[in-house]
Parts: C-alpha cells; structure tokens; sequence
C-alpha cells in the first residue's frame, strides 16, 4: 500500500516527545503525520505508565527556566481537553547537606526563586513522618512539585492532535528514510512524503538515526519500576499528602533513588533507582539483572519504616542515557529539514510539551525559543576531540 497524500511534517514515534511535536505542528496547521511502530496505546517504550514526577528541582539553571513554561503549557493543555492530567504533591529533595548534587539543587532553586521551603531535622519529623533522614542530610521541598497523570497525558496529546486534523498510523514500522528537500518515508504498510522530519523514537533512536548517517552515544537501559507495600494502608498515601521525593545520594548508593506517593495502586508506593542494566530494545525482556532492586530493598529498610522491604510490583522501563544525561535536539548536520529528538535520561517526561514546541520550531526552520547548546550533538564531538 502506498499513500499518495504529501505532509507538512512526518514524525516518527509516538511517545510523549513525538505526540507533542505533532500536536504543536498540528496547532500551526501544517499536515502532520504521526507513525507509530506498535499498536496504541502499548508498553514498550518510556513513555507508558500511569504517573510521572513534574518539578522545577533540578542542577541545572536550563531545566528549570524550561519547566516554568512547560508547567504552562501541561496546563493549557489540561483546560483545552477538560481532563486533569498534573497533581501537586510537592517534591521532597533529600542528601548529604554539604554534597555538591544537594548543593547544586538547593541554589538552582534559590537563584531560581523557585518556591521551596527547607526542612532542619526537626521540622522534617514533624511534618515528613514515616521517613528516616539520614545523619547529616539536608532536606527542602519544591512546593509546587508534583504527579503527572502520564498515560492520559499522552493519550490527551494524541486526542488533540487528531482533533486538529493530525494522523496517527500505528503498527507501522519505519524500515527506510530517503533524505532530500522532500524527505521520503518507508513503513512496513506504505510510503509517505514531507517536507520535513522529526525523529523522536526514544529506545530505538540511536539505529534510526544511524541509518541516516549518525552515530550518537546513546546507551538504552532497562529500569525495573518497583511499587511498595505499605504496612498500614494510607501511611504513604497521596490524599494523605505525602510527597514525591528524590534522594541524591545515600548509604546505598551515589545515584538518584526517587519515588512517588501511594496512588496507582491502592496501599503501593512507587519507588525507583535512577540507573538500570544496558538492553537492547527489541530484546528487552532478556534482560533481568535485579541489582536495583536489592539497593532499593536495604533503603527502603532503612528509611520507610512503613513499607514492607520487598517489592510487591516490579515493572518495567526503558531510558535512553546520553553521556551527561542531558538531552538531544537538534537537526541533521547535512540535512536540515530533518530534526530529532533523543537521549532523555529517565527525566523528559516533564518537559514533553516545551520539547514539541522547540522541535515543531527546529522543523519550520525557526529560530528555537530556548538556547540549545547544552542538548545540540558537536558537544560529542567537541567532548571527543578533547578525550583526544
């Protein structure tokens, strides 16, 4: 079957990044085509899942510049569709009090004027109760924090995209790009044409852009997605205010523990580690190694005195790391009119619409509204030649 309709713009991946660069180009009234390699809504990307942790926290001064708008835009998206997609929870922030990760995050926040209140030993007890800080960690909490409501915020976008006049086809694996000023599209189901591209096709990102000439460091791990049963229902429940929460390093680890109140599933807590085994993405399921776990497994013994230390529900994710975990927007070197979108490292959930509207821009050929020489690939290259 061929298709004989020429789009605006094709873009390929229907995950959170992909949806909303549809929905941004669709807003713009260009003809927009959204390819999908399996049936929606599926499970085997990074873009599933019943809840995402929405925050302004964050090391960097960019991230959290970007998230001002993007929490604009979660809710203009939430008024435009009538569904309630964001809850705030606030962001509970814990580590050692002199490390420079908690450091970083602290002042980010503070220059930020990012709203936040810091929480000493005592005050922690009194308002964090069934959580064991650590000697010697700090603790604050960005007050408008929160849960991200993600599998309906992904079926939101997609709904108004096609509302739009957008087109989704799923179950169509792309199997050739032919570059041009009229960029050609080959899918297990038919051939379409545009005059421009978007790849954001998360795990598998790195293999279709190498079949266009780029070689991009991204490495795809499996994250095991663990949820927690609380010895008393309700101790770590939502409706009961209990927040999300980041650990920036602990006893167990130097990397990231995170978790988000009982929600999902009634009296479960999910809590995660932030790294996971390399995987390949069409074998996913081969890889099973449980060392995250078992870190989890002495934390939550040491720290949620109200959940019972062995995982209730294990499942899973995929992350597509970039060496310095940020992440990657940008257009082809020798081919202008096609634009990617890669390398989210476990954290793009949150910034999916500001990411649609900068890549819808990268595509119309416009100058973005933020500055992209964090996330632009020559800092590889740049990185490279200083390795050398």
């Amino acid at each position: 079957m061929s298709s004989e309709v020429e789009y605006d713009c094709i873009v390929i991946g229907a995950g959170v990044q992909g949806s909303f660069t549809a929905y941004q180009l669709a807003k713009r009234n260009k003809k927009t085509l959204l390819l999908e390699q399996f049936v929606l809504p599926h499970t085997r990307g990074s873009s599933h899942g019943q809840t995402r942790i929405i925050r302004k926290a964050y090391e960097q001064d960019f991230y959290t510049h970007m998230m001002d708008e993007s929490y604009q835009l979660w809710s203009q998206l939430e008024k435009e569709a009538g569904v309630k997609l964001y809850r705030q929870t606030g962001l509970l922030v814990m580590g050692p009090e002199n490390s420079e990760s908690y450091l970083l995050y602290k002042n980010t926040m503070e220059r930020n004027n990012v709203p936040m209140v810091i929480l000493s030993p005592d005050k922690f007890s009194q308002h964090i109760p069934n959580v064991v800080l650590a000697e010697g960690d700090g603790a604050l909490v960005d007050i408008n924090a929160g849960v991200l409501y993600a599998d309906r915020a992904l079926k939101t976008a997609q709904g108004q995209f096609q509302k739009l006049g957008g087109v989704i086809r799923d179950k169509e694996k792309v199997t050739d790009i032919t570059p041009g000023p009229v960029v050609t599209v080959t899918t297990s189901a038919g051939v379409y044409r545009a005059k421009s591209l978007v790849i954001t096709t998360g795990p598998w990102a790195k293999k279709v852009l190498a079949n266009i000439g780029l070689q991009l460091p991204l490495e795809v791990v499996k994250i095991n997605v663990c949820y927690w049963k609380e010895k008393v229902p309700g101790t770590y429940d939502v409706n009961k205010r209990f927040p999300c929460f980041l650990l920036t390093e602990g006893v167990e680890s130097n990397s990231h523990i995170y978790g988000l109140p009982s929600n999902e599933y009634p009296g479960l807590v999910k809590i995660c580690y932030h790294i996971g085994g390399p995987t390949d993405p069409d074998q996913r399921d081969k890889q099973t190694s449980r060392f995250d776990i078992d870190i989890l497994k002495r934390y939550i013994a040491r720290c949620f005195p109200g959940l019972i230390p062995d995982p209730a529900v294990v499942e899973s994710c995929m992350y597509t790391m970039t060496p310095d975990s940020h992440f990657v927007l940008d257009c082809h070197p020798a081919h202008s009119n096609i634009v990617f979108g890669a390398g989210f490292s476990g954290h793009g959930f949150k910034f999916g619409p500001i990411i649609g509207k900068l890549l819808c821009e990268l595509s119309l050929g416009e100058v973005p509204s933020y500055d992209l020489s964090p996330f632009r690939i020559r800092r590889f290259q740049e990185n490279t030649k200083s390795a050398l």
